[in-house]
């Protein structure tokens, strides 16, 4: 019969790719992750990982075996999550990553719920800002419990395979210019701009390896051109206040602009894009008390105008 240990084994060494660093994950030795192999090849009647070199793959039945460890981890974890609920526990510790607007956005608001625990049940929350595949990679290796990532509609995101995911808000994006060439544009406030208009402007974008530019370059190449980029920023505020000046057109999400967007225009586009954020979750985890508490708070913090 096949030991859950074993499985757990396996299932790190897919994630962590060595033993080492398996063993290091699971607070064992190098030596002990080799012996649970072993015995789990002998459990399971084939080889399950085979030397390259100086490195272990799995084989085909260690792959195999790695998709039904996903399955029966995640019933595992489902099941504590349900002896959790019926004890009527709601503390503990969430770790959430998120990338930086939905950070300033969403976790504020809900931080005093959090600390707020009249009853002691009230989950301790610890915040990481992390840019959507980071965070993927994280709930991957159990580094984070919940991370809240994005996709835009010219961009979709890739969840890891078996991981819970649900709709949180949509975040449309906007096009953000100086209100003089909006008006030189003829564009009246919040009308819809159409971006081949703006085929010889100046771009503003973020830096080349954010999903957000790789949004802004499909958008463009949709309305007909490759955008003249004049600045980069990773920091939507450094945009918004150089498109405050004059200094070139940006594509922002809602959430990145800031409090105060004078003496900004912002306009939709005429073939909207949407920004979607999601809440992510390991195979489950979904339903337990204090990861259904946050998500239930930031669904209702995404509600909020």
């Amino acid at each position: 019969m096949l030991d859950v240990r074993r499985l757990r084994i396996i299932q790190h060494l897919a994630m962590y790719g060595t033993v080492a660093a398996t063993a290091e994950a699971l607070h064992l030795t190098a030596p002990a992750v080799s012996q649970h192999l072993a015995v789990l090849e002998r459990e399971a009647g084939v080889p399950v990982v085979e030397k390259r070199g100086r490195t272990l793959r799995l084989t085909a039945a260690g792959e195999l075996l790695v998709a039904h460890a996903e399955v029966v981890l995640g019933d595992l974890a489902a099941a504590e999550s349900d002896l959790a609920a019926l004890r009527g526990g709601g503390h503990g510790v969430v770790r959430v990553a998120a990338f930086a607007s939905a950070a300033r956005r969403l976790f504020p608001p809900i931080w005093p719920s959090m600390t707020d625990s009249a009853e002691g049940r009230a989950p301790t929350l610890h915040l990481t800002e992390q840019e959507p595949e980071e965070a993927l990679e994280s709930l991957r290796r159990r580094e984070t419990d919940l991370a809240v990532v994005h996709g835009y509609t010219v961009l979709p995101r890739d969840f890891p395979p078996g991981c819970d995911h649900s709709r949180l808000m949509d975040d449309p994006v906007l096009l953000a210019l100086h209100p003089d060439h909006a008006t030189r544009l003829g564009l009246a406030a919040g009308e819809a701009a159409d971006l081949s208009r703006l085929a010889d402007a100046s771009w503003l974008t973020p830096s080349p390896d954010t999903s957000c530019y790789e949004m802004i370059q499909r958008t463009c190449g949709a309305a007909g051109f490759v955008p003249r980029i004049s600045a980069r920023s990773s920091d939507f505020s450094v945009l918004t206040a150089l498109a405050a000046a004059g200094a070139g057109v940006a594509l922002l999400p809602r959430l990145t602009l800031p409090e105060t967007t004078a003496p900004l225009s912002l306009h939709p586009l005429a073939h909207p894009v949407t920004r979607t954020l999601f809440i992510t979750t390991r195979p489950g985890t979904t339903h337990r008390p204090a990861i259904r508490h946050v998500t239930t708070l930031l669904h209702q913090a995404a509600a909020t105008p």
